[in-house]
């Protein structure tokens, strides 16, 4: 048989999507080097990392920075960082995704500064910003501003790119944070949607765009979305996200030609279902996710980047990366994926699934636009306690038994895995080394510059910023007179002020049905009884920068459906903050959460506070991604107990934290 006259074979084989991996650590010379070996191994784009500080507008020497620089991703904090960054790599020629939000303005123009330095066209640079804010308060929690101000940003970030760089995609509308956030898939549509929606509405109603270029805009609006293991579902999905993309942006924007209304999307596969239990289940977990996003040719990602096996163990090491983008060239080059038209194409239970998800969004869209919009809906609480409740919900079933996940909750017993034999050698260690390098550089570049020219381009940015003057000139402006990061967020703070998102714990409930519940809640009231106290009070504090609340706020919930009076005031909190909430609310315990990797700065800081503060008594637990040697350290140094992403029961958590109570009290 002639393999090529098949007839259902396409004329030719598809381009496959932009491969990348998410990079960034350390410093922008480490980060540089690693961007030159995943090229060199045949990755075709970049998606560059940045750390806390850089994504929430801080300097590496400013306090809420200390343990978070260089941990998750790249610090960027001036112009100098940039060229370090990019240098040997030409970006007219790269393309460019870069994970930033509230500061996206920011890094853009420092992005187009380094590439006029090299002598680029950037009409010629295509890439992307995610630049979606209102996820942030719902999710990962690096926001600066209030919501308002904070769209108008992103509206000014797309007119003038509009402009000035025609290729780029000023805008990544994010829905993967939505489903790590809870988010059902008829929810992540809707509300990702509705996101979209305040997005075009801000640019169409700033006056910046005519009317006519309206279908320019909408082109250049792409997605980010996340993609479960339930590959069937997400594939339905995405295809329900294209029928309601074209559907708005004809009827609302009046866009007319049906390729600028083509729902473009890049998808990073789903690192929250990543276990830390048995973690070469991984494997498998993200390649069938990969394949929710390729399967079907009519609603086939752009540009896919993978997690790692070992994400929940740590930070991944260059051969764990190298590894998922191997996934990606196997399915595209030796598979045959790429050689037939979409297979999905007159299926009934296809159609059926994604009528069924574009039903629900409407649903969930409608309601988002009758309470006025996202952004009311992020300020009213709306949003968030949907998110908190959906995922108490997702809990609930995982530990239940009703949602199975292989080597958690069932199917635990294993053989000891070689790919963790090596245990912390097992993930990329960060020198200690690096802050203090960042620190000193940041200072140095402070004194090397012309601070007349500085306080100038900062005196214009806020003057810009009081009036609805488009702030990417002023902004350029500041690249070029040496402003750091944390001085640019810090002119714009002054002028929008900033912002505490709602935490969504008011109205959500987790296992009022959860066996085991009833019993937790007994050992809650007796030993509130014998301390003579009318109720047990948690304290649960998220220190330093790490914005992911998600398993802090589910043991928030948690804990009161067993009898706590739960005191939690968010994220992005100082050490100081915590221990004086924990005196000032008289708490039983403090339970803090830290998921970036600076346990090891941000846990001993709250405890020599409350030691200074007369409360060396007062019990703390600690939870996050955290290796078996630093959970050690963090034992040896007071702390109570550590719990890791293995430990996924809530109720038997929240068990644990009665039993630390009670040994810190000498209670039997």
């Amino acid at each position: 048989m002639d393999e090529t006259a098949f007839p259902g074979r396409l004329p030719e084989r598809d381009r496959p999507w932009v491969m990348r991996t998410y990079a960034g650590h350390s410093s922008a010379t480490a980060t540089n080097a690693l961007f030159r070996r995943n090229l060199a191994k045949g990755q075709t784009g970049l998606s560059v990392a940045f750390d806390l500080p850089t994504q929430t507008g801080y300097d590496p020497d400013h306090e809420l920075a200390a343990g978070e620089v260089g941990r998750v991703g790249v610090p960027v904090t001036h112009l100098g960082d940039m060229r370090a960054l990019f240098d040997g790599l030409p970006l007219a020629d790269t393309n460019t995704s870069m994970t930033i939000n509230a500061p996206a303005m920011w890094l853009l123009a420092l992005y187009g500064t380094v590439g006029l330095e090299q002598g680029a066209d950037l009409t010629r640079c295509a890439g992307t910003t995610q630049n979606d804010i209102i996820k942030e308060y719902l999710s990962r929690g690096t926001y600066i501003f209030p919501p308002a101000a904070s769209l108008r940003l992103t509206a000014d970030v797309v007119a003038y790119t509009l402009r000035e760089m025609p290729r780029w995609n000023p805008v990544n509308i994010c829905s993967y944070h939505l489903q790590e956030a809870g988010a059902t898939p008829v929810q992540e549509v809707g509300f990702a949607l509705a996101t979209a929606v305040a997005v075009l509405d801000a640019v169409r109603d700033s006056g910046q765009v005519p009317a006519e270029r309206m279908g320019d805009v909408v082109q250049r609006i792409s997605f980010f979305v996340n993609a479960g293991v339930r590959f069937v579902e997400e594939i339905a999905k995405m295809r329900a996200f294209g029928v309601l993309w074209d559907d708005i942006t004809r009827d609302r924007y009046g866009v007319t030609d049906a390729r600028q209304r083509r729902f473009r999307y890049g998808v990073q596969v789903n690192s929250l279902g990543l276990t830390e239990a048995q973690p070469e289940n991984n494997i498998q977990r993200i390649v069938l996710e990969m394949l929710g996003v390729t399967m079907s040719r009519d609603a086939r990602a752009r540009a896919v980047q993978l997690p790692a096996w070992n994400e929940a163990l740590g930070l991944p090491r260059p051969w764990d990366q190298q590894w998922s983008l191997r996934m990606q060239q196997v399915l595209a080059y030796e598979s045959d994926l790429l050689e037939y038209p979409d297979l999905f194409a007159g299926s009934h239970v296809m159609t059926a699934l994604v009528d069924e998800v574009v039903t629900g969004a409407r649903v969930e869209l409608d309601k988002v636009l009758e309470l006025g919009g996202v952004v009311a809906a992020v300020e009213t609480g709306y949003l968030k306690s949907a998110l908190v409740a959906s995922l108490a919900e997702r809990r609930r079933r995982m530990e239940s038994g009703a949602d199975v996940v292989v080597g958690v909750n069932r199917y635990t017993e294993t053989e000891p895995s070689p790919l963790t034999a090596a245990g912390a050698d097992a993930v990329e260690q960060v020198d200690p080394a690096v802050e203090a390098a960042a620190v000193d550089g940041v200072r140095r570049w402070r004194a090397d510059r012309d601070a007349a020219v500085v306080d100038a381009a900062l005196a214009r940015l806020r003057a810009d910023a009081a009036t609805s003057t488009n702030l990417m000139p002023a902004t350029v402006e500041c690249v070029r007179a040496g402003v750091t990061t944390g001085e640019w967020a810090g002119a714009l703070r002054q002028v929008f002020g900033e912002y505490r998102a709602p935490t969504g714990l008011a109205g959500a409930t987790g296992g009022g049905g959860e066996p085991g519940l009833a019993a937790v809640r007994e050992r809650v009231t007796a030993t509130a009884r014998e301390l003579g106290s009318g109720r047990l009070r948690l304290l649960v504090g998220k220190p330093g920068l790490d914005g992911h609340s998600n398993g802090a706020e589910q043991i928030a919930v948690r804990a009161r459906d067993a009898g706590f009076e739960v005191v939690y005031q968010g994220i992005r909190l100082t050490a100081a903050q915590i221990v004086a909430a924990a005196v000032e609310e008289d708490v039983d315990l403090v339970g803090l959460s830290v998921l970036s990797g600076s346990h090891l700065a941000a846990v001993p800081a709250v405890l020599d506070g409350l030691r200074a503060a007369g409360r060396a008594d007062l019990p703390v637990v600690v939870g996050g991604i955290i290796p078996a040697g630093d959970a050690d350290t963090l034992r040896a140094a007071g702390v109570a107990r550590v719990f890791t992403p293995k430990d996924f029961a809530l109720t038997d958590i929240i068990d644990d934290l009665v039993t630390v109570i009670r040994r810190a009290n000498d209670l039997p």
